[in-house]
């Protein structure tokens, strides 16, 4: 979960040596620099999406630096603007950081304390982008949301899904909790010619003792006492479409062998009916837990087993598909801010550090809690950072997060690291070990 190292620097300074001497030096640090002579040019240039850091001067003649500083601001307020001013405009800067600047360097200043300034504004400008990128891709995803992303698992999931979709067999969904069954069960549903009708979703541990086969399949009126009217069970209620039986292995043994009958004469028998009544339906099922060990144990009907895995599907856990945390956060992210009336907040630095390091036991349910909590700023790693940390502390720290990216985007292949930092074989391994880092654990 790593985004691009920012490098674009559009420079604004009216004094032509001065202009050239930083072009030269920004550009031997690796920084792309374009230069304007004036405000009006580097303004036609610039757009709200601009991948970098704006450096102008404070006095210019004509359009100055704090009239560039509105006119940013309004086009994109979060984008870094550091002045540059003699040592008797420091209070016009000053007053320009009140209004939006982000940094101010006094000439004349070591070239090193630009260097630093202009490290940091590109850091935060990282982040910035990355966030509209990632709500960007959340607002134009169409698929089901846990099924959203690019990890190899789940295109492959959400390909088998469209193959599958419109066939007549029955379906078992695995996966551990909060993995997403419900919505590869909707999409399924929904990518077949079942999709105008009912799709039926039924929580088999929810369903209350001693009315289990009444919820499930229905009674007559009189059936049994309190039976004071006729009642449509889940099954019949899915003619035509989709039952979901969600968490399969909740269902009790006895209630299982009219399952089974279900699925074997595709008729249902409702308490007190003469009949049954033919049904016409797809059955989908799911499991947290591994069904195949459970029947060999006693704890599930062998034959129910057999009769449901026609077709297994396996949902994949997080930790399996990390590539596709920032995408789905932010997706949570965006929900639960329109739902509080509120913008979606940055993902800060401290949010990429738990999306990257947490194992995410309770999978999409649990990213999706914790979205609810940063949207409201109710978690510590939502909040912004008080460690009291030096800069060289805080770089230290950064750098740590960008090799771990690395590693963990690499699955620990140290050419393809070394090929992406561009350092030299003994500084990575020197950086690898100072931070504690070992290639091993990522692949």
């Amino acid at each position: 979960m790593q985004f691009a190292r920012l490098t674009a620097v559009a420079l604004v300074e009216d004094d032509a040596d001065f202009r050239q001497a930083l072009v030269e030096r920004l550009a031997l640090e690796g920084l792309d620099v374009r230069a304007f002579a004036a405000a009006d040019a580097a303004l036609k240039a610039i757009d709200a999406d601009f991948p970098g850091v704006v450096v102008t001067d404070l006095r210019m003649p004509g359009f100055d630096g704090r009239q560039l500083l509105d006119r940013l601001q309004a086009l994109d307020a979060t984008l870094p603007v550091i002045m540059i001013t003699g040592h008797g405009d420091v209070a016009d800067a000053v007053a320009a950081m009140q209004t939006g600047a982000y940094d101010f360097v006094a000439k004349p200043f070591p070239f090193e304390r630009l260097q630093d300034s202009l490290n940091r504004a590109l850091e935060k400008r990282g982040l910035v982008l990355e966030n509209r990128r990632l709500l960007a891709m959340a607002s134009d995803s169409g698929q089901e949301l846990p099924l959203a992303g690019a990890s190899r698992a789940i295109v492959a999931l959400r390909a088998t899904i469209a193959q599958i979709a419109d066939a007549r067999m029955d379906v078992l969904i695995e996966g551990e909790t909060g993995t997403g069954k419900e919505a590869v069960a909707r999409a399924l549903h929904n990518g077949g010619r079942r999709r105008l009708a009912p799709f039926v979703a039924v929580n088999c541990g929810a369903l209350p003792d001693g009315l289990i086969e009444s919820e499930l399949f229905g009674h007559e009126l009189g059936a049994f006492a309190g039976a004071l009217r006729r009642r449509v069970g889940h099954v019949e209620r899915a003619h035509n479409g989709s039952l979901f039986l969600d968490e399969v292995e909740s269902m009790p043994l006895a209630v299982q062998v009219k399952m089974l009958r279900v699925l074997e004469e595709r008729e249902v028998h409702p308490i007190g009916a003469n009949e049954p009544r033919a049904l016409d339906l797809r059955i989908l099922a799911s499991s947290k837990i591994d069904l195949e060990a459970a029947a060999r144990a006693g704890a599930f009907r062998e034959d129910l087993y057999y009769r449901l895995n026609v077709v297994r599907l396996r949902v994949p856990p997080l930790r399996e598909r990390r590539e596709d945390i920032p995408l789905l956060f932010a997706h949570f992210l965006r929900r639960a801010a329109d739902r509080h009336g509120i913008e979606p907040p940055a993902i800060s630095d401290s949010v990429r550090r738990r999306l990257v390091e947490a194992d995410w036991p309770g999978n999409i349910r649990e990213l999706a809690h914790f979205a609810e909590r940063v949207a409201l700023s109710l978690d510590d790693a939502a909040r912004p950072a008080d460690d009291g940390l030096s800069l060289p502390d805080r770089l230290n720290r950064f750098e740590a997060e960008l090799l771990r990216d690395a590693l963990q985007a690499h699955r620990g292949d140290i050419a393809a690291v070394l090929a992406e930092m561009r350092v030299p074989r003994k500084t990575l391994y020197d950086k690898l070990a100072r931070h504690g880092l070992k290639p091993a654990v990522f692949r």
